[in-house]
């Protein structure tokens, strides 16, 4: 008697559905990829209990014919995919055939869909086909997903609670809007209000129903491109940072995509203009030949691999500095206005911790797809447009504007002023900024020249350290330490750079060989002579609580005006802020408001 059988097909959905249907988001994810290869240009999606008790995506696009409607079902279905060599050159969201067969395999499902005539319903249980009817001829697609996982309660129980379930869908919905500007977006659960785009085809207005207005206006616009990729997006001034990467969005071809290695890139751009441990807001849309990138790499579709990955590297790091080195970044403080007519605050908390998310009160429900509706897309346009003219907010200012010293507060911040307003410096990031860049040039371009020590220094390692130094000898002797092997498992230092801050040659000496250990699996001589600069910029700097005098002040500023980056510290703090003059006039109510 035979063994090995052909797996039935309904235990092999389920089966698959595992690794295509996680939670509610992947079934929103799967739906409405699928409405946009049907070209709609409006889909809403409408939630009961964040998605696990109802999920309806309901979109204008070209609908399908009754079979192709019962079809769609099946296992490894598709449309867009028909021989080997489509396999190079996707170009739609969806090719797999998997999700509809996976989604329905663990939920039921009614569907209605019509190309402009009679209407097709297909109601299926289980992965089973219950009925087949005629329906309205409403074109294009409405897709109701009931009762997910109702016949595999160990993933039903796995479910997380209805806010982070919640979170989980906003935080890919609001993607995919940033994806497709070109397509209007609405996102309700249980009768709110979550997202609503415009569909206008403008990117940043899409960034500001995402992120709001605050955030929007603190995107500058980048694009560029080689042979091979054209990029175009936005990024945030360095001011704007936030705890996690999901302000980090890649979009390649339309497709939300994931890739560490881009996302390292993009945070590494910002390097010395924020914290290490923050990351910024960037929406990148990258263009690339199809044959150049490859997406089936997991059943999601967001995972990729791209060739000539160096190239595109290069341009995004270029995009990002040359912004971050034409700018003037000096944060400006500004009085925080009440906002009104809200009604909750952070349903999202978890992905959405530094912006509250607050949403405007929906006084009337209209359909989805009839004209009248663009009366409230109007409104919402005319008012954004009152309060912030979009396409002002990428205006080009003077980089570093000229400003004087009048005074010192708290033996700490400079003050200064011109025309404009005011401005507080900090005197120790400031003179860290200009001592970091010093010293960085220094280690790039090493003098011939050492200090020899009065008593040599000795230091001893465990064996591990030890061999890992003594691989490196060779990078220390070309900074110009003068180390030798001394004993077991010990060095003897007899000079080190002449460049060394004086009275700290030893802490410093010892955080050198610190890092060349430490950097063992990510050394690189870049890296260790930012490390270095770091160090020593900090150890020479001008104390907190130091008073200095005018001309102090001055020829620190004058320093400061000649730094490539005069607005941050080494460590991403910043040097200066600005309070604008009818700022001021306004906090002591000398101006109308």
């Amino acid at each position: 008697m035979a063994v090995i059988k052909v797996m039935d097909e309904f235990l092999a959905n389920k089966i698959a559905a595992g690794e295509v249907v996680e939670r509610p988001a992947s079934v929103i994810k799967e739906l409405t990829e699928n409405s946009i290869d049907a070209k709609a240009t409006e889909i809403k999606v409408d939630l009961q209990e964040s998605g696990t008790k109802k999920i309806q995506v309901i979109d204008n696009g070209c609908g399908m014919e009754k079979d192709d409607a019962v079809l769609a079902f099946s296992r490894h279905a598709t449309s867009k995919l028909y021989e080997e060599e489509d396999l190079y050159r996707i170009e739609t969201l969806g090719f797999r055939g998997e999700a509809l067969a996976s989604i329905a395999s663990v939920s039921k499902i009614t569907l209605k869909t019509s190309k402009g005539d009679i209407g097709t319903q297909v109601v299926i249980e289980g992965g089973r086909i219950v009925s087949v009817e005629n329906a309205d001829a409403r074109c294009g697609t409405s897709m109701i997903v009931e009762n997910l996982f109702y016949n595999t309660p160990a993933r039903l129980k796995h479910l997380k609670s209805l806010y982070t379930e919640l979170a989980s869908i906003t935080d890919y919905f609001d993607k995919l809007a940033l994806s497709h500007p070109d397509i209007r977006f609405v996102l309700t659960n249980n009768g709110t209000e979550l997202l609503n785009t415009d569909g206008s085809g403008q990117l940043l207005k899409a960034i500001k129903s995402v992120f709001g207005m605050d955030i929007t206006k603190k995107m500058r616009e980048i694009s560029g491109q080689t042979d091979d990729y054209t990029v175009f997006g936005y990024m945030s001034l360095p001011e704007v940072h936030r705890s996690n990467r999901n302000g980090m969005v890649t979009i390649v071809n339309g497709r939300v995509v994931r890739n560490a290695e881009l996302n390292r890139i993009i945070n590494d751009a910002y390097h010395t203009y924020k914290p290490d441990n923050r990351y910024p807001v960037v929406v990148l849309c990258i263009t690339v030949d199809p044959s150049l990138i490859d997406v089936n790499i997991h059943p999601t579709k967001m995972d990729i691999k791209f060739s000539k990955m160096e190239d595109l590297v290069s341009l995004i790091e270029n995009l990002i500095q040359d912004r971050l080195q034409h700018k003037n970044l000096i944060p400006q403080v500004e009085e925080v206005q009440e906002k009104k007519d809200l009604f909750k605050e952070s349903i999202v908390k978890k992905h959405y911790e530094e912006i509250p998310l607050s949403f405007d009160v929906v006084e009337e429900k209209k359909p989805l797809f009839i004209n009248d509706f663009e009366e409230k897309v109007e409104s919402k346009k005319e008012s954004f447009e009152k309060k912030e003219e979009l396409e002002d907010l990428d205006n080009e200012e003077e980089r570093m504007p000229l400003f004087y010293p009048v005074g010192q507060v708290l033996g700490t911040y400079i003050i200064c002023q011109n025309e404009l307003g005011m401005y507080l410096i900090d005197q120790h990031a400031a003179k860290e900024r200009v001592n970091y860049e010093i010293y960085k040039e220094k280690l790039g371009n090493p003098k011939e020249s050492s200090t020899a020590m009065l008593f040599p220094l000795t230091m001893e390692f465990s064996n591990q350290d030890y061999i890992i130094l003594k691989e490196n000898f060779s990078i220390l002797l070309g900074m110009h330490f003068d180390i030798q092997e001394f004993g077991l498992n010990s060095i003897l230092i007899k000079a080190h750079p002449s460049w060394l801050p004086k009275g700290y040659e030893e802490e410093a000496i010892r955080k050198i060989l610190d890092l060349v250990i430490h950097l063992e699996k990510d050394f690189s001589i870049a890296k260790l002579n930012d490390r270095v600069a770091m160090t020593v910029s900090c150890k020479m700097s001008i104390k907190a609580n130091e008073s200095i005098t005018l001309e102090e002040m001055q020829a620190l500023i004058d320093d400061l005006r000649e730094c490539k980056n005069p607005f941050h510290c080494p460590h991403g703090r910043p040097t200066t802020i600005f309070y604008a003059k009818h700022d001021l006039e306004k906090l002591f109510k000398r101006s109308g408001f």
